[in-house]
């Protein structure tokens, strides 16, 4: 039986916005001095009200009316974590065109297959992103500087906004099994939807009298839609602090008077690591999280001990949930008002229903799979002889609508979305997350997926044969480890390797660990034993 959240059957998630840009609006309407945003990456500290921001968005509209986007274009926005990225957006938004969020930096390889597919009519990039200039040239999109949001904006010209709110609002690109970028097609209904699920737990992740730290980038579905569209739907104040340190995160809670703080565990575990040291005063992290109420943790999996060392040292608990980009993203959340149960992911959101299937997709209740050998999933860990651990199969209004560009891989007629992600639940209905069934490694909260790494490296005409395996990381919860097999004669080093990955991925997607074998373990049926890799 599909496994719902307690709490409303159905919810209604249309009445009054059916437009992401609607939610600004709205919210300069009913809270106009009300601050809106704090940007803190610059030189000096900026502030929007909703009513500035309001201004600022229908500007950045006008501009790229101006440009050439027509409804239904695709705007590609790769910004630093700040204002003129939230400006961009929404500007993008309400000019009725489709948002493809993209980090700034990124390399021109990745833009490559970004652009490539969505065949943006503008991009937003900053001045100094050679790489995001040359590829817009490439694929013919305009590019245009960030908008303008410290001066006084000048009035624009309301646009209006279509009202069908199955209309896509963002693709988010993210990296199939093969780790060829796919672009997530997320529709104004399902973003929306899956901000009032949130919504609906109590307490309520983000209130209006929140100021929310949001310590994630802003090109992640986890920063910008659980973020950073979560406080547009709550009209709090969202604090955005630019690069991260550990002393100046711990200043900025305090003087920017944060009361709810969203990370990755890795982020967590740097604040531990920075006042347990030599010279640490654990002691000053409760005191500066004296007026922070909830933090909350997502994108990679918690470890069990970090969630007990910062109780132990903050007097908080971290609340993990579980998401993906075709969900919205989220998709459970430990209850906010007990203490979360360690190793858990905790229960579906309101309104979104979970069951475990089999790899043909059939309930657990009418079949169990089972793996052909050691290099398949392992859909029983042993830990919970009892607890069935199966595929988790989704369905509700904040799912997807397909794959980029023709909507396909989208939920079944039934509705119903099985994902690459494998659990268990126990007794009580809690999620536990147990493997991937591909061989994704989540560093620092963002998808890294072997092959994608495996194709650069074996572009070098030095190496034979390599594979690519996660390994547990105290600083970023997984690592990248890539075992090379060298061509005869060859004389490859580990730094000559990581050159050429860093010409070629982005930082979070580079080996940590390069090791050299003789050969490849494999199973006996021939596959690379990645279990083996990581031992090795």
């Amino acid at each position: 039986m599909p496994i719902p959240h307690p709490g409303p059957a159905a919810l209604d998630t249309g009445a009054s916005i059916l437009h992401l840009a609607d939610l600004i609006s709205r919210n300069a309407a009913e809270r106009p001095g009300h601050d809106a945003v704090r940007d803190l990456a610059g030189e000096a500290p900026l502030t929007l009200s909703w009513s500035a921001f309001d201004a600022a968005v229908s500007a950045e509209a006008a501009r790229l009316r101006a440009a050439g986007v027509r409804p239904g274009d695709r705007v590609a926005v790769g910004l630093p974590d700040g204002a003129a990225y939230c400006v961009a957006l929404f500007g993008a938004l309400r000019a009725d065109a489709v948002g493809v969020p993209f980090a700034a930096g990124s390399v021109a390889r990745e833009l490559d297959s970004v652009f490539g597919q969505a065949g943006p009519a503008v991009v937003v990039a900053g001045p100094d992103d050679e790489a995001a200039a040359g590829t817009a040239r490439e694929c013919g999109a305009r590019l245009l500087g960030p908008p303008e949001v410290s001066a006084p904006v000048p009035d624009a010209a309301p646009t209006a906004v279509p009202t069908d709110p199955k209309r896509i609002a963002l693709i988010v690109f993210t990296s199939g099994t093969t780790g060829r970028p796919r672009g997530v097609q997320l529709s104004h209904r399902a973003l929306l939807a899956n901000r009032e699920q949130a919504a609906a737990l109590r307490p309520a992740p983000v209130n209006a009298v929140d100021r929310v730290l949001l310590a994630l980038p802003l090109h992640h579905v986890y920063g910008l839609a659980a973020g950073l569209l979560q406080v547009c739907w709550a009209a709090s104040t969202v604090v955005l602090p630019g690069r991260f340190d550990p002393e100046r995160m711990l200043s900025v809670i305090v003087d920017e008077r944060v009361s709810v703080v969203s990370g990755v565990p890795s982020m967590f575990h740097m604040l531990l690591a920075h006042l347990g040291g030599p010279e640490g005063d654990a002691g000053r992290l409760r005191t500066a999280l004296a007026g922070v109420r909830l933090c909350t943790s997502g994108g990679a999996p918690l470890p069990a001990a970090w969630l007990a060392e910062f109780r132990a040292a903050a007097g908080l608990d971290l609340h993990e949930g579980y998401g993906l980009s075709e969900g919205g993203p989220v998709i459970t959340s430990n209850a906010l008002g007990r203490p979360p149960k360690p190793g858990s992911v905790g229960r579906p959101l309101p309104g979104v229903e979970l069951r475990l299937v089999d790899a043909a997709g059939r309930p657990l209740a009418e079949a169990r799979p089972e793996p052909d050998d050691e290099d398949e999933v392992d859909l029983d860990d042993g830990s919970e002889p009892t607890d069935d651990t199966g595929l988790i199969a989704l369905r509700g209004p904040n799912l997807f609508s397909g794959y980029w560009p023709d909507g396909s891989g989208g939920p079944d007629d039934d509705g119903w979305y099985t994902t690459a992600d494998v659990g268990y639940l126990d007794a009580d209905g809690d999620l536990h997350l147990v493997d991937r069934s591909s061989d994704l490694v989540i560093v620092n909260g963002f998808n890294v997926y072997p092959r994608e790494v495996e194709q650069v490296i074996a572009e070098l005409d030095e190496v034979a044969e390599v594979a690519v395996v996660g390994v547990p990381d105290d600083r970023t919860g997984a690592a990248v480890k890539a075992v090379v097999v060298r061509a005869p004669g060859s004389e490859l080093t580990g730094e000559q390797v990581e050159e050429h990955c860093a010409a070629r991925l982005a930082r979070f997607k580079r080996p940590a660990v390069v090791h050299f074998a003789d050969e490849l373990p494999r199973t006996p049926t021939g596959k690379i034993a990645r279990r083996t890799l990581a031992r090795m």
